[in-house]
């Protein structure tokens, strides 16, 4: 996704327990926030004087996280609790300057899901495989075919990385430095 913004890039994987800090901090904002952290704080440690950047998302239904669901079957039960539903997509953001300075961001998604039936669920998870998505849907792809609408400012974010503001963040920083998103 940022390529989108032109800027030159690396990415690296944090390595980080997300279920662990997800068994830690029940509150979905404070839970995306302190992932991003973490994320943008183990990538930063290997690549100091560039910018980092470490996002998470997390999907909430009912006042329940959804998480990535990692199997097909976790994946049909989470989009059959979503059917009909208003869910909450809360997209968490850290940039890490070169002095070390951290600023960090939610950007929240509301998003109306149709009616879906088993026949539906069962194939979408088949076709589309969103074992690694929060809420078990690829918006970018043939997830869009889920919803009925979508309430946000950004519609990047549900992509995962709210490009419109995270570009704001960047615009404010020096240009010379390198990249690396985890």
């Amino acid at each position: 996704m940022l390529k989108r913004l032109g800027l030159r890039f690396s990415s690296r994987a944090a390595n980080l327990d997300e279920e662990a800090v997800a068994r830690r901090i029940s509150n979905p904002r404070k839970l995306v926030l302190e992932l991003s952290k973490l994320k943008a704080r183990a990538v930063q440690m290997s690549a100091r004087g560039t910018i980092v950047i470490g996002g998470d998302q997390v999907l909430v239904c009912g006042g329940r996280i959804f998480g990535k669901p990692h199997t097909e079957s976790r994946a049909e039960t989470q989009l059959r609790m979503m059917s009909g539903k208003t869910v909450v997509l809360q997209t968490g953001v850290c940039v890490i300057d070169p002095a070390g300075r951290e600023i960090a961001f939610v950007h929240q998604t509301r998003m109306k899901v149709r009616r879906l039936s088993d026949a539906e669920i069962r194939n979408y998870v088949r076709l589309d495989q969103p074992l690694e998505c929060s809420g078990s849907f690829k918006f970018e792809s043939f997830g869009i075919a889920l919803f009925e609408s979508v309430e946000t400012d950004d519609p990047t974010a549900i992509e995962g990385l709210p490009l419109l503001h995270l570009n704001r963040v960047l615009r404010k920083l020096p240009k010379s430095y390198a990249l690396y998103e985890c």
